[in-house]
């Protein structure tokens, strides 16, 4: 009798069958946990912005809160300050997110929106309203995040709203706890 090397088929089918089911069960964990993690990361950029709004509104009294997230940063196509900061483009956020209005980042759009004034002296931006929708509600996250010069950060979800949160809607959203 000859001595057989090496697995059948079938033992190789059957430990195939075991990584698929052990994948079927683990995959959808990843993904939630991704989820979850991008939530957690709109959160902390929101409290950031709201940071940069209170930092840029004390440093800038004339002009009010900043009008968009590319007067937080470092300026739109910029990824670094070395020109030191301005009431344009004043630093206080990273060159991700102050890119652009909106900005997108980790699954998130952010946009920001001034309202109450013009942004000049004699009459400086009095409030805005911060928005953090994700790019897909069944991918990115499950939750958008807003906050206004209250500096409460509020969440809307699930299902989130994908679209930017105004002033007058964001009041009306769930604050959440510290």
């Amino acid at each position: 009798m000859r001595k057989q090397k090496g697995f059948s088929l079938i033992e190789l089918l059957i430990v195939v069958a075991i990584i698929l089911i052990i994948a079927a069960i683990a995959i959808p964990s990843l993904l939630r946990s991704r989820m979850l993690a991008n939530q957690s990361a709109a959160a902390s950029s929101v409290r950031t912005i709201n940071t940069a709004q209170a930092t840029f509104q004390s440093t800038y009294p004339g002009v009010g809160y900043a009008d968009s997230m590319v007067s937080l940063g470092p300026g739109a196509g910029n990824t670094s300050c070395t020109a030191g900061p301005t009431a344009t483009h004043a630093c206080l956020v990273d060159g991700i997110l102050g890119a652009a209005n909106p900005s997108t980042k980790q699954q998130y759009h952010y946009e920001i929106a001034s309202n109450g004034g013009t942004g000049v002296a004699t009459d400086p931006w009095v409030d805005y309203v911060v928005s953090a929708t994700p790019v897909s509600a069944t991918t990115s996250g499950s939750v958008s995040y807003c906050a206004t010069s209250d500096l409460v950060i509020r969440a809307d979800g699930p299902p989130p709203t994908t679209a930017f949160i105004t002033a007058a809607v964001c009041p009306t959203h769930t604050a959440l706890q510290n």
